[in-house]
Formats: C-alpha cells, sequence, structure tokens
C-alpha cells in the first residue's frame, strides 16, 4: 500500500493524528529530503526508515519502491511540505501503481497553493495550478501570456530571488490584473498582499523578499478580449504589444485556440 501523506507546510500542529498514524504503521518513508522529514519524524517521536525519493532519483528509484509494494509493503510517501504530486515528486510513483493496480491512499493535509486561492478572495471556480513559473525569460513571457489567456483564477509558486523579476514582467504586460501574494503561510510571520505588480513591488517584503511565495492571479479581462480575435489577429497583438516573434507568436496562438498550428498559419 502506497500511502501519500500531508505534511505541515509551516506550523508543526496541522499534522494531523492520522497521518501520524500511518507514518508510524509505514515500514519506509519516502522523503524528498532525509534531512528535513528526519527532523518532522523526530519532533514527533517516530523512528521509521527513510530513504530519499526526489526529482533527481526518482525514475532510478522508481522500480525498487515498486517491488516493496507488490511484495505487500506499506510505504509512505511526503514531502518537504504540504500534500506530495503537487509541484512535488510522486507523480511518475502514482502513475504505475494506478498502471499496476497497486493500492494508493491519501491522508490529507495542508497545501499552500489551495490556501492562497482561499484566502485571495478571487474567484474558486475554475482555477488552474501551474507550479513553479519558467526561469527562463522567454519561457516565463509564454507561460505569463497563457495565464492571461485563462478565464479563471490561476495559481502559481515562485521563489524569493525571482518574485521581483517576475512581478516586474507582469507590470509590463498586464498592468492592471489583480494579484494575490501569499508568504509564510501557517507561520508566525504569514503575509497576504493584494494589488497590481506595480503595487506590490513597493511592498517591503517584497523589495526585501524572504520565503517562498504563492502567486495568485485574477481572472484576466484580456482572456475576454482574445476570444473575439480572428487567428490573424490573435497572432499580430501577441506580435505587437508582447514582442514575440512571428514564430512564437503562431505557436502560442494555436497552443492557446487548441488548433493546429498549420490551421492559425492559414488563417494568418
Amino acid at each position: 500500500m502506497l500511502w501519500l501523506v500531508g505534511t505541515p507546510i509551516g506550523n508543526l500542529k496541522d499534522l494531523s493524528e492520522r497521518a501520524r498514524e500511518v507514518l508510524e504503521k509505514s515500514e519506509l518513508i519516502l522523503c524528498e529530503d532525509t534531512r528535513h522529514s528526519t527532523l518532522l519524524l523526530k519532533h514527533f517521536g517516530i523512528k521509521k526508515r527513510v530513504m530519499s525519493y526526489h526529482k533527481f532519483n526518482e525514475k532510478n528509484r522508481l522500480e525498487e519502491i515498486l517491488e516493496k509494494l507488490r511484495e505487500g509493503q506499506e510505504i509512505a510517501l511526503i514531502s518537504n511540505a504540504g500534500m506530495p504530486c503537487l509541484a512535488d515528486p510522486g507523480e511518475q510513483l502514482v502513475r504505475r501503481c494506478r498502471e499496476e493496480g497497486l493500492l494508493i491512499s491519501t491522508v490529507p493535509g495542508p497545501c499552500a497553493a489551495l490556501l492562497a486561492l482561499v484566502l485571495s478572495g478571487f474567484p474558486t471556480a475554475p482555477f488552474q495550478f501551474v507550479g513553479f513559473l519558467e526561469k527562463r525569460e522567454g519561457a516565463l513571457i509564454k507561460q505569463l501570456l497563457s495565464l492571461l489567456h485563462y478565464g479563471g483564477t490561476s495559481i502559481a509558486y515562485e521563489s524569493p530571488h525571482r518574485i521581483q523579476k517576475t512581478l516586474k514582467k507582469i507590470q509590463s504586460m498586464a498592468p492592471e490584473i489583480p494579484l494575490f501574494i501569499a508568504r509564510e503561510l501557517t507561520k508566525l510571520f504569514e503575509e497576504g498582499l493584494v494589488g497590481t505588480a506595480t503595487s506590490l513591488l513597493e511592498k517591503e517584503s517584497i523589495k526585501k523578499p524572504r520565503g517562498e511565495f504563492v502567486l495568485v492571479f485574477a481572472p484576466s479581462p484580456l482572456s475576454k478580449k482574445f476570444e473575439t480575435l480572428s487567428a490573424k489577429e490573435h497572432v499580430a497583438l501577441l506580435e505587437s504589444e508582447f514582442g514575440l516573434s512571428f514564430r512564437d507568436a503562431l505557436k502560442l496562438a494555436a497552443s492557446l485556440r487548441k488548433i493546429p498550428k498549420k490551421n492559425v498559419q492559414s488563417r494568418a
């Protein structure tokens, strides 16, 4: 049996009694970072064998873990914070377990993305979670454009050393879109900030960023504008207003309109 166990994202009191029971009965605990998770387990007096399981060794460890599950072992998977598989390792393992008919269950726990969503005051349906934002500027621009085409609320994670750069990019692309930033969720200095990219850049906690950030985008008014455009107008707008090359604009317009690129090209 594979258990996906949610762990605290800041406040240790958020580890549920059921999560403790599952961790205590597991024969093996898979950890994103054994040093980090050992401190958590030690705090609750849980003494179990741990094994590192992260994005750099996930593929190599997969067969070894599956074999243990086939033998009937109880294995728990935890991440450094929050729910496994959400911007954390575990997705490949769960997929393989499903393919082989191996038992899987979850023990719910905190999730920074969902906490930020409900704290934002933005519409909670529909919404999309995109994980960590792209690091490279070109990829980030395309990703932000995709978010601006979305008619619902979007949630992303961002690191402290990139948050200013990301907000400046949003400021240049969509200066009026409402944003919510959550920082240090469930911790002593939890903070929630609402505003445009311009106003958020003036906040002290953005000027001197610390901790991981959750960035929530309100539904973009630009999404309605994009819906009214022809394929040719769509490509032209991506080129003129957002500085994409014709090739990149064509590719992105096709992806966003969910039609083959050749169809966009024939209409453009």
